[in-house]
């Protein structure tokens, strides 16, 4: 099995970076960050202009036909630069509810995410790390053609500022978990914007009997969805441990201490070693779930390894980069803390580590 990515791929990664490297540097990003806007306007409209936001979608659809592999050769490079734009929220998982309902309502609200011209949020998080959609306690009353949402959700990315959400709840009492669309604004919602610890904007989100339509159809996809926006959310979490290695290993080659370079000192040298082999660990698991998931051969537990992994090793390597940048780690100037919040939040969503390992029996 080949695990390098195509020329296709490393194309689209080079003209990504090129981008990032020149318009979304550390400084630029803490300057949004710090700003009113929940994300730039102006980058996600770049991101329209370089497909990826209908990578993800069937050409039939106002798609590209792209893989799960495409994604994840270019979300390495949206962790590496901490991007707070809501992709895995508006597309891999809002996004891909819409594709897999072929409802009106459904396919006008994504020709619109493919063009920029709107953000869908995915209300799921309940408060816990929802790790499934087992756990989700929302419920859907039937309402005469459609349906009434009651309860609340956390943590919905881009919640407080999307044009409209797809929420997870329960149809009835004891139902399935389904999906519906509910437009901003309508009766009875209420949104609490703040920022997460990693920079992006979320919202818990109030439902008092909001009216929403059904996603016919993409119940059954549900599963499928959530596996792809984790392999993508991991390809983020893993482009940030990338970055955070080569800052920690430059600092130690440059910090000097008796005369010396820190990192020639045997724990520093040890514990960058370690750190290189926790992110060779978690890019080869990433890159080869990846390819499991293109070929459909991809597992729940193949899921929950890869979640597992890299939310245990991505801390790792934080707190070994902290280490080894002592207290100036800790300081909101320097991008070390900004790479180990984003990997505390990666790890936190979805279930964290010790969940995941439990899962498949290695907690």
């Amino acid at each position: 099995m080949d695990f390098n990515f195509t020329e296709e791929q490393q194309m689209l990664r080079d003209s990504v970076g090129r981008f990032l490297q020149n318009d979304y540097d550390f400084d630029a990003r803490q300057k949004l960050v710090r700003s009113d806007a929940p994300w730039s306007p102006a980058v996600w409209q770049q991101l329209a202009e370089f497909g990826l936001l209908a990578l993800p979608f069937a050409e039939e659809q106002g798609g590209l036909g792209g893989t799960i592999t495409d994604c994840v050769a270019f979300a390495e490079l949206f962790g590496k630069h901490l991007v707070i734009e809501p992709y895995t929220s508006a597309i891999m998982l809002a996004g891909a509810a819409l594709a897999a309902s072929d409802g009106p309502a459904a396919q006008g609200w994504l020709a619109k995410l493919i063009a920029g011209e709107a953000v869908v949020a995915f209300a799921y998080e309940e408060g816990h790390g929802t790790p499934s959609p087992e756990l989700v306690t929302m419920v859907a009353q039937a309402n005469g053609a459609g349906y009434s949402l009651s309860g609340e959700k956390r943590l919905v990315v881009a919640g407080a500022d999307a044009e409209a959400l797809v929420v997870v709840a329960r149809k009835g009492e004891g139902g399935a978990p389904a999906l519906f669309l509910v437009e901003a604004g309508a009766a009875g919602l209420e949104a609490r914007a703040y920022p997460t610890i990693d920079g992006r904007s979320a919202a818990n989100i109030r439902f008092d009997g909001v009216p929403a339509v059904e996603l016919a159809g993409a119940e059954a996809a549900l599963e499928h969805i959530l596996a792809h926006a984790i392999i993508v959310q991991c390809a983020e979490a893993v482009g940030a441990m990338g970055a955070l290695f080569a800052i920690t290993a430059e600092y130690a080659m440059t910090r000097k201490q008796f005369g010396a370079p820190i990192g020639t000192f045997q724990t520093v040298a040890h514990r960058l070693a370690d750190m290189k082999i926790a992110y060779s660990k978690a890019r080869a698991s990433l890159l080869y779930t990846a390819a499991l998931a293109e070929s459909g051969a991809v597992t729940p537990r193949d899921i929950a390894i890869l979640k597992g992994q890299t939310g245990k090793l991505g801390r790792a390597i934080g707190e070994a980069a902290i280490q080894t940048h002592g207290g100036v780690g800790t300081t909101d100037e320097l991008s070390v803390s900004h790479y180990h919040k984003r990997l505390l939040a990666c790890d936190a969503m979805f279930g964290d580590h010790g969940y995941h390992f439990r899962k498949v029996g290695m907690g």
